[in-house]
């Protein structure tokens, strides 16, 4: 079976959810004895058929195809404008290749290959993946609801036109289905064996270390946890970790506060996991935070708002699930795990591990995403 993944990177060339989604996919769809057909971009160290963090073996299912992302900054609405240019730009390469027996596209990519298929064209089915479908979820301001304004219209359309639709599960599946009456397939992100906690799991922290791992951006809802860090500063026994870029004149100057910057090395990173007790993602929107499932298999707890995917994460069992946008429960939720037993900590902790272990490698989620393909495929031989 031969796959045409269409993306708008890969990590590490390009930092973000979907990006190590499409990394993973394509790595373990190698794995898997699948040729892949990579169309991606990013800066022009991407453009490379050695790409970065491939076994030899792997590459060897994988055809990658570099395609330079369009700028129109000038235009309003630019964003939209290049994601289309560059979906045109990623199927004129497409229909010069050897045909293929799916195409798999997250967000924009596929949106030229759908428009050309509507028109007619003789074309493999298609499958669309827009993770966290944040347009349709809750905005934190102004400018963002303006951005979803224009995001709206052509995600409708891909949505409406495509062949199928990818969900991560929770919230998203009903969000989709008030959009498409296409047929959506849940099949979750994954998780490398590798990030799975091995040894027994430590004794909470006597002061509380909390986790938080993003960059500055207003929807993952650092502004709020800061305001909450103010508001317990001096009256708890507790430390927040911040990894990601986050400005510093953003940053708060307190001890019970440290920030680490922008992290690209998994092992420094894990690092700082396994020596915390609770992540925190009090984002607006997402789709299914690789964060939270790498955290989860570090055995950690989570605090997290229930957006998106979360939900199919973090319960009583595993944390605390509160409402977006509420700085009073994203606080109850810091002081119930800063005054939690330790032993009642440890619980959420370990039943966090499992929960990643039964449900969330990618060795399980790959599986599920040929099988669930190949039937697709067959279906469309018929």
């Amino acid at each position: 079976m031969r796959i045409a993944l269409l993306t708008d990177g890969i990590y590490p060339y390009v930092l973000g959810g979907m990006q190590k989604h499409s990394y993973y996919l394509a790595k373990y769809l190698a794995r898997n004895g699948v040729y892949v057909d990579l169309y991606h971009t990013g800066g022009k160290d991407a453009d490379t058929p050695r790409l970065l963090d491939f076994t030899e073996e792997e590459l060897s299912y994988i055809t990658p195809y570099y395609v330079l992302f369009p700028s129109t900054r000038k235009l309003p609405g630019h964003y939209v404008v290049e994601s289309y240019l560059y979906s045109a730009k990623v199927y004129q390469l497409f229909r010069e290749n050897e045909p293929v027996n799916f195409v798999y596209a997250q967000g924009f990519t596929g949106w030229k290959t759908i428009i050309e298929k509507k028109k007619g064209k003789a074309l493999p089915p298609i499958g669309v993946n827009f993770h966290g479908v944040e347009m349709f979820q809750q905005a934190p301001n102004f400018n963002v609801k303006l951005q979803h304004l224009l995001f709206g219209p052509p995600v409708k359309y891909i949505l409406h036109n495509t062949d199928y639709v990818f969900s991560l599960g929770g919230k998203l599946t009903p969000i989709q289905r008030r959009i498409t009456t296409k047929q959506i397939l849940e099949i979750p992100i994954g998780i490398e064996p590798h990030w799975l906690e091995q040894s027994q799991l430590v004794k909470a922290n006597k002061i509380r270390k909390f986790v938080f791992i993003g960059r500055y951006e207003r929807r993952k809802g650092i502004e709020e946890l800061q305001e909450v860090i103010k508001h317990l500063s001096g009256k708890y026994n507790f430390k927040v970790s911040f990894i990601g870029p986050i400005p510093a004149e953003k940053q708060l100057k307190y001890d019970e506060v440290d920030y680490h910057g922008l992290i690209r090395d998994e092992q420094e990173i894990k690092a700082i996991l396994k020596t915390s007790d609770v992540l925190v993602c009090p984002s607006y929107s997402e789709g299914m935070p690789t964060v939270i499932l790498e955290a989860m298999a570090s055995g950690l707890a989570v605090i997290a708002t229930d957006v998106g995917a979360v939900s199919a994460l973090v319960s009583v069992e595993t944390g605390w699930l509160i409402p977006a946008a509420d700085k009073s429960a994203l606080q109850q939720a810091i002081v119930k795990a800063i005054s939690i037993d330790g032993e009642e900590l440890a619980q959420k902790q370990e039943a966090a591990l499992q929960l990643v272990k039964n449900s969330y490698t990618w060795d399980s989620v790959i599986s599920t995403t040929i099988e669930t393909i190949k039937s697709i495929v067959n279906k469309s031989r018929t």
